[in-house]
């Protein structure tokens, strides 16, 4: 019935409803491809997606494979960090006692300036030695490691544990002779040497006391 309206149109009430039903239908086909069925194929899935929560088989730990040899010039930044910082407060712990007994006056304040003083000289000289040495001692590390002298040389198939020693040995005498090297051959020769004892020593230590090489991450440590 036309109440007043103009063009007199009439919208029937169940035109909206049978359109909305159709839309809803359509909706309901549209459910795109069958999901796939893994249980009939040979996907496991506690290989394809274990973060899933899908797990089987016993539990055991997964391993990261882990080569020493790639890690650089992160082991110079290390090595070259952790030697200075162990070098500046032993020489900071070196000069206190020194700046008190060196102190010109018993008050506090000039006792106070004669102990940072001897602190400072004593901790950035030490810290400056330490560091440069682990420097060297990585670069060399690094590139023994680099170019396999441990296979190149033989010493692997002589012995695992002499294989082992050939680049932390390069770095130890490389590291005292190019230190040394200004003072002479044979101040260079001796440091070079100490250094191949030092590598040596901590090898044998290591190897009575059971403790893998290298443990400490620092040096040939």
């Amino acid at each position: 019935p036309n109440n007043g309206n103009k063009a007199g149109i009439y919208h029937s009430p169940n035109a909206s409803y049978n359109k909305a039903s159709k839309m809803n239908n359509n909706d309901n086909d549209d459910s795109g491809a069958p999901l796939p069925d893994f249980r009939s194929s040979g996907i496991q899935l506690q290989t394809v997606a274990p973060a899933l929560g899908v797990t089987g088989g016993a539990n055991t730990p997964d391993y990261i494979d882990y080569d020493p040899k790639t890690r650089g010039f992160n082991t110079v930044f290390a090595n070259a960090g952790t030697a200075y910082l162990t070098g500046a407060f032993g020489g900071m712990f070196y000069g206190l006692p020194r700046g008190l007994q060196s102190s010109p006056s018993p008050q506090l304040r000039v006792r106070i300036n004669s102990v940072l003083n001897q602190c400072s000289k004593y901790g950035s000289r030490a810290g400056n030695t330490l560091g440069v040495f682990a420097v060297l001692y990585s670069l060399y590390e690094v590139m023994a490691d680099q170019y396999d002298l441990e296979e190149r040389l033989g010493a692997n198939a002589i012995s695992p544990t002499l294989g082992s020693m050939v680049a932390p040995g390069l770095g130890a005498v490389g590291a005292g002779v190019t230190y040394y090297a200004p003072s002479g051959v044979r101040a260079a020769g001796l440091a070079g040497a100490i250094g191949l004892a030092s590598v040596g020593a901590t090898f044998t230590l290591y190897g009575m006391l059971g403790i893998p090489y290298g443990r400490g991450g620092f040096l040939f440590f």
